[in-house]
């Protein structure tokens, strides 16, 4: 008898505690949640501000701050961020003392297209607007802008992006036609016939040795135009 009183207890004493935490669950779920704190990850932070992540949710969902937390559904709020064009990806959680925080990355223009549309070209290759909070200096894209001419404008700045030279010289890409690609430079006035992106490491391999030894004979600003074009040359046009 005296055991099965001891279970009774036991079985009333956990009953209470699980009641007590479901309450204090439930009220903590109805208590107001904070306002966002908002994250910018990296260091490409300039093309959306947090007012503008702040007025986007406030359109969608109002204050946050003033919402229950049981109202207040993560997901739907990453989703609601990275539907701004400037935002690559988004994670919305809420840390251990209860604070919803945002970590945010931005998009990362690599080119900027100039013609009848204007935007940027992004890390991966994809149209990304202009940003009205600030200008990427970057390659400026001139001439036909068709899908495979970007696509191509794509693979020619993610190969100078990764020399330390093109990446600080090349200013400008502009697409004559299809597969006939010419660059400009920051310092000289000669303009670089690239041709297509066949080959593109060798012909920048033969542009970088002409260079070295056109700076070193002092004769760059002998020259109206240097083509890659030509299968392991560098032909060149004398002013």
């Amino acid at each position: 008898m005296q055991i099965k009183l001891k279970h009774i207890k036991l079985i009333g004493l956990l009953l209470v505690v699980v009641g007590l935490y479901s309450f204090a669950g439930y009220r903590n779920n109805l208590r107001p949640g904070t306002e966002l704190e908002i994250k910018f990850l990296g260091d490409n932070n300039l093309y959306i501000t947090e007012e503008s992540v702040n007025k986007l949710l406030i359109q969608k969902y109002g204050p946050l701050k003033n919402r229950a937390k049981e109202e207040v559904v993560l997901n739907s709020i990453e989703e609601v961020i990275q539907s701004n064009p400037m935002v690559k990806n988004a994670q919305v959680y809420r840390s251990v003392n209860g604070t919803l925080i945002s970590k945010i990355v931005q998009r990362k223009p690599i080119g900027r297209v100039e013609g009848v549309s204007r935007f940027y070209l992004d890390d991966e290759g994809k149209r990304m607007p202009l940003s009205r909070h600030h200008s990427a200096r970057v390659p400026i894209i001139t001439g036909k802008i068709t899908e495979k001419t970007l696509e191509d404008a794509y693979a020619i700045l993610e190969y100078i992006n990764k020399d330390d030279f093109l990446r600080k010289n090349v200013i400008g890409i502009h697409l004559k036609d299809e597969d006939q690609y010419q660059l400009k430079l920051r310092v000289e006035e000669f303009v670089v016939h690239l041709g297509s992106v066949e080959n593109l490491d060798e012909k920048f391999k033969n542009f970088m040795a002409f260079y070295v030894k056109a700076a070193k004979d002092k004769s760059l600003n002998s020259y109206a135009m240097v083509s890659l074009e030509f299968d392991n040359q560098v032909v060149c046009t004398k002013i």
